[in-house]
């Protein structure tokens, strides 16, 4: 028996319902997270943004962080990889992930190569961490569909750095 589901993309004041068929995997917790990071300057101050919800677009919390000096790119894969250890530290072994970052989503997706040495460790972070995973998707979406996730992400870059 197939079973479809939906869940939400956007932020709070502009979802688009997506459907999915999940055939057999139906009976596992799924992550939505929606990743942003950014760098005032690039380098410069940066941070990252992420927005949580379930499987039904219910929000289940935000996280966002003060990187110091770095690269947008590099906020951008932090942001990617605290959303992986948020799902793997509560146990959700199904995750979509939205990012307004189409660098990141096709170097995750693997159409694009990472060239810089600073990223590939980040990114071999990030494979290793979807590896642990039964079920993994990214997609690009447009910034005005990243809003949260945004939000988050200037907050955290006008936020002290934390140790």
């Amino acid at each position: 028996m197939k079973v479809v589901t939906a869940f939400f993309t956007g932020n709070r004041m502009d979802r688009t319902r997506l459907v999915l068929d999940l055939g057999e995997n139906r009976n596992l917790k799924m992550l939505v997270a929606y990743v942003d990071g950014g760098s005032r300057g690039n380098p410069g101050p940066a941070g990252y943004g992420v927005y949580i919800l379930d499987e039904n677009g219910n929000e289940l919390g935000s996280l966002f962080k003060n990187l110091g000096i770095q690269t947008n790119n590099f906020a951008e894969y932090s942001g990617l990889i605290a959303a992986l250890n948020y799902a793997s530290t509560n146990n959700f072994k199904r995750v979509r992930i939205f990012s307004d970052s189409e660098l990141m989503v096709r170097q995750i997706n693997g159409i694009y190569r990472v060239k810089s040495p600073i990223l590939s460790g980040l990114f071999e972070k990030a494979k290793s961490l979807i590896g642990e995973l039964e079920d993994f998707s990214m997609a690009h979406i447009p910034r005005n569909r990243n809003k949260e996730a945004d939000r988050l992400a200037n907050l955290a870059m006008n936020s002290p750095m934390q140790k």
